[in-house]
């Protein structure tokens, strides 16, 4: 076990628990691998694993003298961690006293599964702004009898893509009141938000509410999840997205959402005035909330892209030290007041971005990750790594994420999470030339030092990783292959995909309904919820009398 710097000493749980309820800046870091977090949590812990700390940390965590507790379950990640950011220049690094168990017994509130704040917040709006719903059965009689309904999809286009509602067209959440308008320009048309499970569709249709969208407007209860568990089948590799939208439903959606934000309390910020908000011993977080393609299009420097559906869902990734402050852009506005309402009401200072030139969005192309010094290393093209296979007599491994080594790893890599090589890598490997690879490279290189600290040898690293191995015209394999560590990087999420079990989609279900009664017992959240800007006037009643006994529960 590596030697503890004198900076990470232990900080009490009651301490941490302190600065959450006073809003003081604070990152708690769980730096277990995912699915070891996904089981077991504080509301507030945001997964940064160990395996990627230096790829991640300095654009999660900007600022370093930021306040970071750190934690695992007794497996010594959090000392090795906390070695790891002292040499990256942070200087208020401590360790939660007793790690997870230390939470535990002092008798404060445990929470499983991913980005948990975001989802309770999303039971908690239904409960408070009693957003109104339709099961599944309901839903589909009304698009049987060819009712006017629309129903949009509030999920990445990626996950849209994979499996959707018959007829659905996808509207990625901060999309929503900028377009539904255009969508359903009938008032009477019924409007149905959907997601995989319940956050996105109930914030979807919420935010449609809260707006003051004329047409009655339901969330798809359980989304596909609970159409999945009703019988009914799902499209695959659908194509529908939203159009344009014209100046008018621009102007009435800018209008809307702005009046939306200020009643949730966010602030303006003029752009002539964004480097005086910088300041000592705040974090600030610069978000555009833009779809991915405007945002490479052209974006601001300095700002990383965070679609504002998403950002709502994953605030936990996007902005993991609690208490920071978060300022957003939009060249529409809309997007980003919407998005901004809803981090007001989930505890955050944001600000929204105003009077933006468009000769300032300078910096073009996907956000690159901010990195430490990566580690040298003798970087093998493919042809060379090719050859050493054929010849035989080394090991081949792949240090990138799981559900990627699945995907196509090269023929005879061997999949091992970083932060166990000491553990998983053989004995009998250790001897022999070793070569690492990851999707692009850069992972590959900081495990390559790992192992030569590790062995006393250095390791050789495939130059461009993965990608240039598939650039190169060379074949890859598919599937599980020889693993070396077990694939719990990633938690195996039951809304995501096609072939979840019945029992985990419904004991997922289960677990949403009583986030409510867990937020109560942590107590530490902060949330409120505006009310909507209209009373509702859309009835299971008013669509379909044979619908109306299932009514709006859940």
């Amino acid at each position: 076990m590596s030697v503890v710097p004198p900076a990470a000493a232990t900080v009490p749980p009651a301490d941490v628990r302190l600065h959450l309820i006073a809003r003081r800046e604070l990152a708690l870091l769980d730096v277990r691998e995912e699915d070891p977090y996904a089981q077991a949590h504080p509301l507030f812990a945001a997964n940064l694993p160990l395996s990627r700390l230096e790829l991640e940390v300095l654009d999660r965590v900007p600022r370093r003298d930021t306040a970071i507790v750190l934690y695992d379950a007794g497996e010594g990640l959090a000392e090795r961690a906390a070695v790891t950011l002292a040499a990256l220049g942070y200087t208020n690094v401590r360790l939660l006293a007793g790690g997870l168990e230390g939470w535990r017994a002092a008798g404060y509130e445990i929470f499983r599964d991913v980005n948990v704040p975001s989802k309770a917040f999303g039971e908690l709006v239904e409960t408070e702004a009693h957003t109104p719903s339709l099961s599944a059965p309901q839903v589909k009689g009304l698009l049987d009898e060819q009712a006017d309904v629309v129903v949009l999809d509030s999920r990445r286009f990626e996950e849209y893509r994979t499996m959707s509602i018959p007829t659905g067209t996808s509207v990625p959440g901060a999309e929503l009141v900028l377009r539904a308008r255009t969508l359903a320009p009938d008032p009477n048309t019924t409007i149905i938000v959907n997601c995989a499970g319940r956050t996105r569709s109930l914030i979807g249709a919420q935010s449609l509410r809260n707006a003051g969208v004329p047409n009655p407007v339901y969330a798809l209860r359980n989304g596909t999840i609970g159409w999945t568990l009703a019988g009914f089948t799902l499209e695959h590799g659908q194509e529908r997205r939203f159009g344009v939208v014209d100046s008018a439903a621009q102007e009435a959606a800018r209008t809307a959402a702005r009046a939306v934000a200020y009643r949730a309390g966010v602030r303006r910020l003029p752009y002539a005035q964004l480097e005086a908000l910088e300041e000592p011993g705040r974090t600030l977080y610069r978000l555009d909330v833009r779809t991915p393609e405007e945002y490479q299009a052209g974006h601001l420097p300095g700002f990383r892209g965070a679609p504002g559906g998403q950002l709502v869902q994953e605030t936990d990734h996007s902005a993991p030290v609690r208490g920071a402050r978060i300022v957003l852009f939009d060249t529409l506005s809309v997007r980003a007041d919407m998005s901004a309402s809803w981090l007001a009401q989930m505890g955050w200072e944001v600000l929204v971005l105003d009077d933006v030139p468009t000769s300032a969005l300078t910096a073009t192309g996907p956000w690159r990750p901010t990195l430490p010094s990566v580690p040298a290393a003798e970087a093998i093209p493919p042809a060379h790594l090719a050859r050493l296979l054929a010849e035989g007599g080394i090991t081949l491994l792949d240090v990138g994420p799981s559900p990627a080594y699945r995907q196509g790893h090269v023929p005879g890599a061997r999949f091992i999470i970083r932060a166990r090589l000491a553990a998983d890598l053989p004995a009998a490997a250790r001897e022999g030339t070793i070569v690492v690879t990851s999707p692009d490279g850069t992972a590959a290189r900081f495990a390559a030092a790992d192992i030569q600290a590790l062995t006393g040898r250095p390791a050789l690293v495939l130059d461009g990783g993965t990608a240039a191995w598939t650039a190169a015209g060379l074949q890859l394999e598919t599937g599980e292959g020889a693993s070396l560590s077990a694939p719990d990087d990633v938690y195996r999420r039951p809304y995501e995909g096609t072939d979840n079990a019945v029992e985990a989609m419904q004991a997922y279900l289960d677990w949403e309904y009583g986030l409510v009664g867990q937020l109560r017992q942590d107590g530490t959240h902060g949330f409120f919820v505006i009310p909507p800007s209209r009373e509702a006037h859309d009835t299971p009643e008013s669509l379909s009398p044979h619908l109306a006994h299932e009514g709006h529960g859940r």
